[in-house]
């Protein structure tokens, strides 16, 4: 009986993805899931044993033969309609993804998924964080990124409430269980350049920010350092980790669109990963104009090379392209269309993952060899 269960299952979920138009996600829709996540402590191992930091640029990525290797999952109502853009992080032996799904209401939940190869997931039945707050009300809990820090994983995330999206944060030592911090910048004012409206492009978005990427060790002025922001970058400085300073508030900004590819804005991905030189690589997500060949609207995803204390006010570099850009099927049609974002990258089993959302629809992962 529980062998023609599960395959009933499968049938339905596999159903249910050619009826949103998409037999490849429909062939990879097999869930495996759990009532119960591993248990993680504050002694359970950080990365691969054999860990190698890279060289910037980190170039080589190609998206996986099967992606998208995570798709929705119709029997929890939670995780039903959408699944994309996770973090990730390496513990004990094993990939570690926290993703956003939404339900059909598009109420966003944060889920935990967990795979000894990278590729394979199985998923926990439960989202580890939900809207419970009013700053969540109705949007939900968007886009986590996670470090962890002596033991202690800090989650920046999207508090979303469907008129203003806040920068939140949360802590936690098992992954499972968190304590909610609140909004980080309840007096930001963003200035969006929509340039879809060139008669009135500068919006004034008060209480808005997103998209923070938490540099992952204190830096030799004594700080922590983060980037934000979805439109143009931000900085801003903590000692704790849970209490952060804006240091550009009405000046010029860390980093906005340069390149032909990236016209529309740009946006932290991961958090940064520490060079062989001490620097920062920083992978971020941009959005096209049109111009260079590069599809009106469409995100791809960009390296940036960070250093926080000698070149506080602007990036040491970035690549003029993309390293990933839309190309299979579910990144060109999906909830939005032609949109790699890249959220997600470790270094596993002598290769790099770089895990993005593929069409705000479904879960995509990219692969590319660690440097000699």
């Amino acid at each position: 009986m529980g062998f023609s269960l599960r395959i009933r299952s499968f049938i339905f979920i596999a159903l249910w993805n050619i009826l949103l138009g998409n037999v490849q996600a429909a062939v990879n829709s097999s869930v495996s899931s759990s009532d119960t996540p591993p248990v993680i402590t504050k002694d359970t191992p950080e990365n691969d044993p054999n860990y190698k930091a890279p060289l910037f640029p980190l170039l080589g990525f190609e998206p996986y033969a099967n992606n998208p290797i995570m798709s929705p999952n119709p029997a929890n109502n939670w995780e039903s309609a959408y699944l994309y853009n996770p973090s990730a992080i390496v513990l004990d032996d094993k990939v570690f993804l926290l993703y956003r799904a939404q339900n059909k209401t598009k109420t966003s939940s944060i889920g935990l998924a967990w795979s000894s190869d990278g590729y394979h997931f199985t998923r926990y039945n439960k989202p580890i964080l939900e809207g419970t707050e009013w700053y969540e009300h109705i949007g939900g809990c968007e886009d986590p990124r996670v470090v962890r820090i002596d033991g202690t994983f800090y989650l920046t995330y999207t508090g979303y409430d469907n008129t203003t999206a806040r920068l939140c944060l949360a802590t936690s030592t098992d992954l499972v269980h968190w304590e909610k911090h609140g909004p980080l910048f309840p007096d930001f004012t963003d200035l969006w350049f929509n340039w879809q409206n060139p008669q009135n492009n500068a919006v004034v978005r008060k209480g808005w920010s997103k998209s923070g990427a938490i540099i992952p060790e204190r830096q030799p002025n004594g700080y922590y350092y983060m980037h934000f922001g979805d439109s143009r970058w931000f900085t801003a400085n903590s000692t704790d980790l849970i209490h952060w300073q804006t240091t550009n508030i009405g000046g010029t900004p860390f980093a906005q669109p340069l390149t032909v590819w990236e016209q529309g804005l740009i946006e932290p991905g991961p958090p940064p990963i520490k060079t062989r030189d001490g620097k920062w690589l920083q992978i971020y997500n941009g959005q096209a104009t049109g111009p260079g060949g590069y599809k009106p609207t469409a995100y791809g995803t960009g390296e940036m090379l960070l250093d926080p204390v000698n070149s506080p006010d602007a990036p040491l570099a970035r690549l003029e392209r993309p390293v990933l850009e839309p190309s299979a099927k579910t990144d060109i049609e999906g909830q939005v269309d032609n949109v790699v974002f890249s959220e997600g990258l470790v270094q596993f089993k002598g290769k790099w993952f770089l895990y993005y959302g593929s069409g705000d629809s479904y879960l995509s992962v990219a692969t590319a060899p660690v440097q000699p």
